[in-house]
């Protein structure tokens, strides 16, 4: 066990951010569990807290088997290899992506309202989650992120496996994370506790840090 908590994650996560305090980063959690860790980070340096939300497109008939994913700004990312072994076709591709980029678009109005969308330009931008095992949907998260060109762009996990930080450490400029285990199944096993965020409790921490921020 690595982890009491969420919350201890984002207390060593931010003591590792330190020197980015007084930058006015843009923190971006990726709902809902990493909102809690990017919440403490917050907390420490400041800046404005938001969300990403990336979800997987499932393959046909195999709607665990994850053929891409897609963003709410409309980035598609496809896993070429799957998706030409399973002669997938672009039409489905199309309609599938468009299913969930919808779905990303209600959690976004349920969690955020008609709050306005954050500003990207010449931003540091730390992206938060509280955990990553394959790594799929953070890939396509930060694809996103960096068509955006931040000032610079940082990933921030407390936990993951070794392969899945290499892959993730080539698409930032900064790799912020506190351990790599080598025998990884899942996130949850590093914590004792890893009850579910709630959708409002996730809409709460958002709103106090919004109100904060005024």
């Amino acid at each position: 066990m690595l982890f009491e908590d969420r919350c201890q994650a984002g207390e060593k996560l931010a003591e590792k951010l330190s020197p980015y305090r007084g930058q006015q980063p843009l923190i971006l959690a990726v709902p809902r569990g990493g909102v809690t860790v990017a919440k403490l980070i917050w907390d420490k340096l400041g800046g404005e807290l938001d969300l990403i939300i990336t979800r997987k497109i499932g393959a046909p008939y195999q709607p665990e088997l994850a053929i891409g994913a897609v963003t709410g700004d409309g980035f598609v990312m496809i896993n070429e290899n799957v998706v030409s072994r399973l002669n997938v076709s672009a039409e489905y591709i199309d309609k599938a992506a468009g299913e969930e980029q919808i779905e990303i678009q209600r959690r976004l109005e349920m969690y955020r309202g008609n709050r306005p969308l954050p500003d990207f330009d010449n931003r540091l931008v730390i992206l938060v989650d509280d955990g990553v095992a394959t790594g799929y949907t953070l890939l396509a998260a930060l694809r996103s992120l960096k068509e955006k060109e931040p000032l610079k762009l940082i990933l921030a996990v407390p936990v993951g496996p070794p392969d899945t930080f290499s892959i993730l450490g080539n698409e930032v400029d900064e790799l912020v994370y506190l351990e790599a285990p080598p025998h990884f199944a899942a996130v949850g096993q590093f914590y004792r506790n890893f009850d579910q965020v709630s959708d409002a409790e996730v809409s709460a921490m958002l709103e106090k840090a919004w109100q904060e921020s005024k």
